[in-house]
Order: structure tokens, then sequence, then C-alpha cells
């Protein structure tokens, strides 16, 4: 596909039934496209059907007319050749494994989902690669909300891919007048900027529960973008990707706002509530709980300093009680400031 055929309507599928996924759906159905969202819930599908709107993630928000929602993954995807998939982590193999057989080669596969795979360090454009082939693969991470999107507020995202014409389709599929969309060639920075910045949206949340101030708040977010290059770096990422809408963006918008699903497990935790329950409180996945633990576990195997996420897991997993982790976090060792420069 040139970048030049998304001009005209073309049949586009949106795998999964959360909050980004509708948002994702409704713009392209909104672009005039032929779109189909797929869930996995016959029921959950139905109901969206009959009301014309997802009460169970995005209450209140019209559904576009011509979105046509279904559970059959076949009839989802017949004929795509654009297809996002808006899987949770935990499941998004199990899809893509499923939908893999129903897709022409060529296919254009999107993931939105931003973290890595329970037990083991695979981002999802790994599992797109390994479990289909001839396919064409892009990364979408960005500050968004899916709220705040569907509600036409000024955003803007990040599609990533190697394939320079698949951004150009995918920036002209998306762009609306309240919804920009920036290209970049590095996926793995990307969608692993998408993956660490949930983490630091826990911490951020505990200490807005524990009522500490804004000077607080801008030394989380500062050192945990310090942590998040410094962990790059040593994976094999561009550092640098992290100083965009995809890194500092969305770590910025994830640490200070109570939209964000794991900001908000981090605020019950601070206010003494039990992990478990913070999360079945949420009612929805929030993925920095599981990227704490793979994170963590990858740092330590390659000696990479991070204190912050050494911080999260000890309370969240190694029952240390907050007041006790923010002592040492404060007596730890005084670093430099920007590891970074222009200067050679």
């Amino acid at each position: 596909m040139t970048s030049t055929e998304t001009s005209e309507s073309i049949p586009i599928a949106v795998l999964g039934g959360g909050s980004f996924g509708t948002a994702i759906a409704n713009i392209v159905a909104g672009n005039g496209h032929d779109t189909r969202q797929w869930m996995r819930d016959p029921e959950r599908a139905a109901r969206c059907r009959e009301l014309r709107e997802n009460q169970y993630y995005l209450p209140g928000v019209p559904l576009h007319p011509e979105l046509q929602i279904t559970s059959d993954l076949e009839q989802a995807v017949r004929g795509c050749r654009i297809v996002f998939v808006a899987i949770p982590s935990k499941s998004f193999r199990e899809v893509v494994h499923s939908v893999a057989p129903l897709l022409a080669a060529g296919t254009m596969l999107i993931s939105t989902t931003k973290g890595v795979e329970h037990g083991n360090f695979h981002l999802m454009s790994d599992i797109l690669r390994e479990e289909t082939s001839d396919m064409r693969v892009g990364v979408l991470s960005g500050p968004n909300f899916a709220k705040e999107v569907v509600e036409g507020h000024y955003t803007a995202t990040v599609i990533a891919s190697e394939d320079e014409a698949l951004c150009a389709s995918i920036q002209k599929v998306l762009h609306s007048e309240t919804f920009r969309i920036y290209s970049s060639s590095d996926v793995f920075g990307v969608e692993l900027a998408g993956a660490l910045k949930n983490i630091y949206a826990i911490v951020t949340g505990m200490a807005a529960a524990l009522e500490r101030g804004q000077n607080t708040i801008s030394l989380l977010i500062t050192r945990a973008l310090a942590e998040m290059m410094r962990f790059a770096e040593a994976v094999g990422a561009d550092p640098m990707t992290f100083i965009g809408l995809a890194g500092v963006g969305d770590l910025i918008l994830t640490c200070s706002s109570d939209l964000s699903r794991n900001y908000r497990v981090g605020y019950l935790v601070g206010k003494g509530r039990a992990l478990e329950e913070a999360v079945a409180e949420i009612g929805q996945v929030a993925e920095g709980v599981n990227t704490v633990r793979l994170i963590k576990r990858k740092a330590d195997e390659m000696g990479v300093y991070m204190p912050l996420v050494s911080a999260i897991h000890a309370i969240l997993f190694e029952e240390r009680p907050i007041p006790e982790v923010i002592r040492d976090l404060m007596s730890g060792e005084q670093t430099f400031d920007v590891a970074y420069s222009a200067k050679s």
C-alpha cells in the first residue's frame, strides 16, 4: 500500500474493546474509513452496538454511527490492510496468534499497547514479528488519554516504524483537526518509553496520596526520565527518543493526572490499600504493575542504576513501608544531573 491510498475509504480493523482501542476506532471511522472494532466478549459487543456507546470504558461518548462492532475476528479483519492491535499485554500474543492466519501478506500491524509481556522481556512489536510473517509492523505511542482524545482535546502521538510508507499511511488515516501524528524510525525506543513511563506514574500517585508538593512531583518526573534514558542506552535504544512525545511527553501526562490507571493504583497504595485491592478497584489493566517486576529484574541483571524502580518494587512487592523507602531514596548516591550533553 502506498501512502496515497489512504486518502480514500479503506477497510481498517481495531482489535480491542478498551478505551484507547475505542478512541482509535472512532477517529478512523470519523475519517470516512470502513472501520471494524473487534471485542472478544460477544455480549459486550452487542451492548455497544445497541447503545452506540462503550459504557464500560468510555461512558457518555457516542460511537461514530458508521463504526462496526463485532466479536467475530474473521469478520473484523476481512479485507483489511491496516490492523490496530489495542490488546492488554497479558492477552496480546494470544490474540495476535489467532488473527495471524486471517491476514494477507503485507498487512500493516500497529500496536497501541504500552507494556511488556508477562514472564519475559518481549515488547509488543516483538510479539507481532514472532507470531506473524510478511507483515509490516509499527507502534503507536504518546501522551494520549483516550477520554481526552474522543472529547476533541488537541493531542499528538507518534507512529514508529522503519517503514516510512507505513508511517505516512498511518498519519493520513488518523490525522484530524485535533489529533496530530508525528513519525519516528526508533520502534524500540518509542515502545520502550511507553512501557517504562507506566512505572513512574505509580510513584507520583503515591506522592500525591501522601500530599507531597509540586517540588516532589517535579523531582520524581525528572529523575524518572534520567532512569528511563539510562536503561534505554543499556538495552540498545536511542536515549534521545525519550525527550520526545513518546518519552517525556507521555511521562509528564501519566505522572500528573488521575486519568492514568497507574497513577490511581499508586494513589490507592499510598493511602494504605493493598496492591491487589487497588488494582481491583481500578477495574482496568494497569500495565505498570507488571512492568515494575520485569524492569527491576532486567536492570539488576544488567547492572543499570534505577533507584526509583527499586523503590517502587520494594513498596509493591517486598512489603516495605513507604516512609522507610523514601528515607533510603533521599540518602542514596547523589549523581550527575544530566547524563547527556551536546558537547563532545
